[in-house]
């Protein structure tokens, strides 16, 4: 393995090191957007006792904000619960932004590994084919051994660039559709929060 990537070339380090950021992101978004972790069961249910039994206080919603990122968004919506409905939409909506910010963390970077690796792969190649031509034309083509290095680098290259890329924009793409499913299914429960606070508000003024 030490030999191929030493056949590589010099452009073997920025691809490794774009295996190791494209492995450690998609480790830590695997860990990081487990459903039960994003959107526990039952949680909005939960809060909703919590209100109708009147045990709302200050230590739990400050726990509710830090236990999930639909917490996070619920919380919100409790603090405004005694507040008009387009002010309660309104505190939910702005922190439901900063929690869809912190899902799609590190994806970019993720997109970028998967868009740069075939392109580092590319440029393997290119510096490889001058090297057999630099080298056809100082010593011919009747050995082949002067011309291997310069072929070994091209593959080598391109190969380590795909598999790169490959897995990484998988990741990329997978990622971002997890994110888009557990945004949908966060604006349903805050939906139905502010809806169960607003029919509790009604019964309240009438």
């Amino acid at each position: 393995m030490v030999e191929i990537v030493k056949s590589g070339g010099w452009l073997m380090a920025p691809i490794i090191l774009c295996a190791i950021i494209a492995m450690g992101i998609i480790l830590e978004r695997f860990w990081t957007l487990r459903q039960k972790r994003v959107i526990p069961e039952d949680l909005t249910s939960k809060v909703w006792d919590w209100v109708k039994k009147d045990e709302l206080e200050q230590k739990q919603i400050q726990s509710l904000h830090q236990g999930s990122p639909l917490g996070q968004i619920l919380a919100a919506g409790l603090i405004n619960r005694d507040r008009q409905r387009n002010v309660l939409k309104d505190s939910i909506e702005d922190t439901g932004r900063h929690v869809v910010h912190e899902l799609e963390r590190y994806l970019e970077t993720l997109g970028t590994v998967a868009a740069i690796s075939p392109l580092l792969g590319l440029l393997g190649t290119v510096i490889g084919m001058v090297k057999v031509f630099g080298a056809i034309t100082t010593h011919g083509v009747g050995d082949p051994t002067v011309l291997a290095g310069g072929i070994a680098q091209a593959l080598i290259t391109t190969a380590a660039g795909l598999s790169v890329a490959i897995p990484a924009l998988i990741g990329y793409r997978y990622y971002r559709s997890r994110v888009d499913t557990l945004v949908v299914e966060m604006e349903k429960e805050a939906i139905k929060l502010i809806d169960a606070l607003q029919r509790r508000q009604d019964k309240t003024q009438a």
